[in-house]
């Protein structure tokens, strides 16, 4: 008889079914190249955005910036999710890039564009396990200054992907949506840690929030 586990977080109400067999290597191959193709456009978006060469300053944007700076953001991210019902913690990792434009200063949804990768774990544990939810996601975020202080900014970041499960016996595709505020400690011109906290909702699990840490390296 199979061991059978039932766990929240995975696809259908996130209610994963542990089975052995070859199904977890074709899972784990789409997960893969997943994450190729995220990679691929967070390098096409590298490019696009060093070809912009001019009018470029190092460092997230700082109170004083003019309109027309611009700045790329390499990001890299852990943080918890608590999902429900029971607040349980489960691992979130977060990679992405973001570049900011010049032209999108004055536009009320944000002057970054973002490209990300999130694993977010659904098994027993915290760390990882077979189950999981790999999210692709495109977003804006809002950078802002605070008063009487250059070394601390702000952001709002809204982001939409797509969310598959894994785990179970096909994987499942849903849409996602992320709303975040957040802070960024600016420890050198190229260097700060991000700290935020993150809504998120897909439509078939109860809505669930993300506390993060990271690392970005600007240029």
């Amino acid at each position: 008889m199979k061991d059978i586990r039932v766990f929240p977080r995975t696809a259908a109400g996130r209610l994963g079914i542990e089975r052995a067999g070859a199904g977890s290597v074709w899972n784990a191959a789409a997960v893969f190249v997943r994450a190729a193709a995220v990679l691929s456009l967070a390098t096409a978006l590298s490019a696009t955005c060093l070809a912009q060469g001019q009018n470029q300053m190092p460092g997230m944007q700082m109170p004083g910036i003019g309109a027309a700076a611009t700045s790329t953001d390499l990001f890299i991210m852990l943080g918890s999710d608590f999902v429900r019902p029971g607040w349980l913690t489960k691992a979130n990792y977060n990679i992405g890039i973001g570049h900011m434009f010049g032209f999108l200063k004055k536009d009320p949804l944000g002057d970054e564009l973002t490209a990300g990768y999130t694993f977010e774990d659904a098994g027993s544990g915290f760390w990882a396990s077979r189950f999981g939810s790999d999210t692709e996601s495109l977003g804006v975020m809002r950078n802002f200054g605070l008063p009487k202080t250059k070394r601390l900014t702000g952001y709002t970041w809204i982001q939409v992907g797509v969310a598959t499960f894994t785990g179970g016996s096909t994987l499942q595709n849903h849409f996602y949506n992320g709303d975040s505020i957040g802070a960024v400690v600016h420890v050198t011109g190229h260097n700060s840690i991000w700290i935020q906290e993150m809504l998120n909702v897909i439509p078939t699990v109860p809505v669930y929030t993300t506390t993060s840490i990271g690392y970005t390296r600007s240029w």
